[in-house]
């Protein structure tokens, strides 16, 4: 375990080097966060009634998901690792007396939370002190706030359980471009990261919240907006947690398969 967390503090403490990247990155996000509550707010114009949740609702919606994007993004992937294993030098990963698949799992850990480090509080500062209804709003109550960190943690476990999925996958691939491509527009759209799942047709809403997208940013998210009942946050996190075990011990043995099928090829 002593190695893997010192995979992880060496990773972290390198994410954090990079300030000029994060503020160049919230800069974006800030511009990116008021584009969509500006859009969010002209539909409710129209009609308030017709939308399952309040316009507060979406915006703290949309100011939590910029804050926290690092835990959620597809596209945040590791390109050491792709290279790694394009490359060839995965054999001398192979040689070492590690588990690679606990070793990438503590990378990519590390990386995205060093980026939530550098950007949450700010955005969540500013945020904080736009006027309603544009800002954040608090939770309905600190129970609410308590099952938002907890399902943020199960959401951020499962992010990285799934993407180490596709970190596998190119072990069997020549170039894992066109499935980094995929997987990123998959996952944005069936995870509520473009549109929030409420706003989907009821039919379509039940089918996406039992995939494990939904475990990744729908959850918390709403969580803290109070736009789920008692159950349907039991039953979210009861279904965070099979997604999480159910990713993880699968994503296990297709590396082990993979480790042993892998072939080199040069000198």
């Amino acid at each position: 375990m002593k190695k893997y967390l010192s995979f992880f503090r060496l990773r972290f403490s390198m994410g954090l080097q990079y300030r000029t990247a994060a503020i160049a990155g919230m800069t974006t996000q800030f511009a990116w966060g008021i584009m969509e509550i500006l859009v969010f707010r002209a539909f409710f114009a129209a009609d308030p009634a017709a939308f399952p949740m309040s316009f507060e609702a979406t915006a703290s919606y949309i100011w939590l998901q910029q804050a926290f994007l690092a835990i959620f993004a597809a596209w945040l992937l590791e390109p050491e690792i792709f290279d790694c294993i394009v490359d060839g030098n995965v054999a001398y990963e192979l040689c070492r007396p590690i588990r690679i698949y606990d070793m990438w799992f503590a990378r990519s850990m590390a990386s995205r939370l060093s980026k939530v480090a550098l950007r949450c509080f700010p955005i969540i500062a500013v945020a904080l002190l736009l006027p309603r209804p544009y800002g954040i709003c608090l939770p309905p109550s600190s129970r609410h706030f308590v099952l938002f960190l907890i399902t943020l943690a199960l959401s951020f476990l499962v992010s990285v359980a799934f993407y180490m999925w596709i970190y596998v996958l190119t072990f069997y691939t020549i170039s894992p471009m066109g499935l980094r491509i995929m997987v990123a527009s998959v996952v944005e759209f069936f995870s509520g990261g473009g549109i929030p799942l409420p706003f989907f047709p009821e039919k379509v809403r039940r089918v996406l919240e039992l995939l494990p997208f939904a475990s990744m940013q729908n959850v918390p998210l709403r969580v803290y907006s109070g736009s789920m009942s008692d159950a349907q946050m039991k039953s979210a996190i009861a279904l965070q947690v099979f997604w999480l075990t159910v990713l993880v011990v699968l994503g296990r043995a297709m590396c082990r398969t993979a480790e042993r099928r892998v072939t080199l090829q040069g000198g």
